[in-house]
């Protein structure tokens, strides 16, 4: 008898992690590598930062993301990195 196909919600599920809110420590490294390094981390950065701070590269990138999202908000830019709007 075939196996059932395994419930795609689940699987999302155990692959998303609990969002964790940064402890004052992490966001003064996360805020200055944000700030002073760079706000498009490549793989290998992204890696050293998760690494230091302690959050997995999910949380880090998902930091990276929002942190961005905000800062192009603040600066009166696009949403998305290469709209332009008339």
């Amino acid at each position: 008898m075939p196996k059932a196909a395994p419930d795609p919600i689940a699987k999302e599920e155990m692959a998303t992690e609990k969002p964790v809110t940064p402890t004052e420590e992490q966001l003064e490294i996360l805020e200055y590598n944000f700030c002073k390094v760079n706000k498009h981390p490549d793989p290998t950065t992204l890696c050293l930062i998760a690494a230091e701070t302690g959050l997995s590269e999910e949380q880090t990138l998902k930091w990276f993301k929002q942190r961005l999202a905000e800062w192009r908000k603040s600066e009166g830019l696009p949403s998305q990195s290469g709209s332009v709007r008339d």
